[in-house]
């Protein structure tokens, strides 16, 4: 027996015409380890507008019900030939009840419960997730429970890391971000040093009245003075980097330097011995991401991806990180909400304008079975 409902599906054809699209789809009956979840709710993350929305251009699109066909340019089609043709899924994470599972025990345990999940496919009425990976919400609802996976165990996966590598604190380049907020709240909790970055005096405000105690402002003229001296402060030798494009992680690699050089006794022509490392998690910016000869050869530059890091933690961490993050949902690791739509809402001209921006505070929630 089948299960029927409307899903969203995005393709991007050979010509760089990308359509989002809501459709009918039928989930056969959970098998093994499965469970089918009504999904009641789910955020739209960063990480869900690069196959949603990537860099197409909506302002000039297509506009149905419940159909949107936009053009992708160049060279961000050809970038992602290996799509070309493909029906693909959307919905990193969401929240919702399940209603059918699979015979295993894992399974079974969660029929009726209300869950969050990571299926991959939450812009759904219905998806099939793994038991392994729902976390039961108890009396939580579904909105408080939707975001709890990406951004929660993103900004817990920070923390984790820097701990792993030794580093006495963590810097940031978009600290009034949700997922900045929470990492603020973190390591307070824990001791850790942190260097928020942010790019309006109001963010710094917001983060400030959090507690945070080094809120550096990019759109200052005394920025990079203000950098050094956070970094001085802190030791973060250790940073994270959502933007991507531009010169962003080339000014963090330069103030870390600077501070480390300022800190020799003896002169070396190859600069600090001081490790210095970053991370990119993300392409707020699409553009070039721009270095430049101006701090030794002690920095390494790589990429961070949630789920590679949670294999590589192994269960014993994940599963202190999801107990972690049930215990403080609707403290340490709450989100909120700009708008809610459903999935037509999600296709409308006004929505994909707005969303596609990623505004700091302003995430959308889509509620499929409204």
């Amino acid at each position: 027996m089948t299960t029927t409902g409307k899903q969203l599906f995005t393709t991007l054809t050979e010509d760089g015409k990308l359509t989002l699209e809501i459709a009918q789809s039928e989930f056969a009956d959970p098998t093994g380890n499965q469970v089918l979840v009504k999904m009641e709710a789910a955020p739209i993350n960063p990480s869900d507008l690069a196959i949603l929305t990537g860099a197409a251009d909506f302002e000039n699109a297509e506009y149905s019900p419940g159909k949107v066909v936009a053009t992708m340019p160049e060279p961000f089609n050809s970038g992602q030939k290996s799509r070309h043709g493909q029906r693909l899924p959307a919905g990193n994470e969401g929240a919702g009840t399940v209603v059918a599972t699979g015979d295993s025990d894992a399974a079974k345990a969660l029929m009726g419960q209300r869950v969050a999940c990571v299926p991959g496919t939450a812009f759904s009425q219905y998806a099939i997730a793994d038991a392994n990976m729902c976390l039961p919400l108890g009396d939580h609802s579904a909105e408080d429970g939707a975001s709890s996976f990406v951004n929660p165990m993103t900004a817990l996966g920070f923390v984790e890391n820097a701990k792993m590598d030794g580093a006495k604190a963590i810097l940031h380049t978009v600290g009034a971000s949700n997922l900045g907020q929470m990492l603020n709240r973190i390591c307070l909790e824990d001791g850790m040093g942190l260097v928020n970055i942010v790019r309006k005096a109001d963010q710094a405000e917001l983060l400030k009245s959090q507690g945070a105690t080094h809120v550096v402002n990019s759109s200052d003229d005394d920025f990079m003075d203000q950098l050094k001296s956070a970094i001085d402060d802190t030791d973060a030798f250790y940073g994270f980097d959502p933007i991507g494009g531009g010169k962003m992680v080339d000014h963090c690699f330069k103030a870390m330097e600077q501070v480390a050089v300022g800190k020799m006794t003896e002169y070396s022509r190859y600069g600090s011995n001081q490790q210095k490392r970053m991370f990119i998690y993300g392409r707020l910016d699409f553009g070039p991401t721009t270095l430049t000869p101006s701090y030794g050869f002690g920095w390494t530059l790589s990429g961070w991806l949630l789920t590679p890091f949670l294999q590589s933690a192994g269960m014993e961490t994940v599963g202190r990180m999801r107990k972690r993050v049930l215990d403080n949902l609707t403290t340490t690791f709450a989100s909120s909400y700009k708008e809610k739509v459903d999935l037509e809402g999600m296709l409308t001209k006004d929505a994909i304008l707005d969303y596609k921006q990623m505004k700091t505070g302003e995430k959308y929630l889509v509620t499929p079975n409204s």
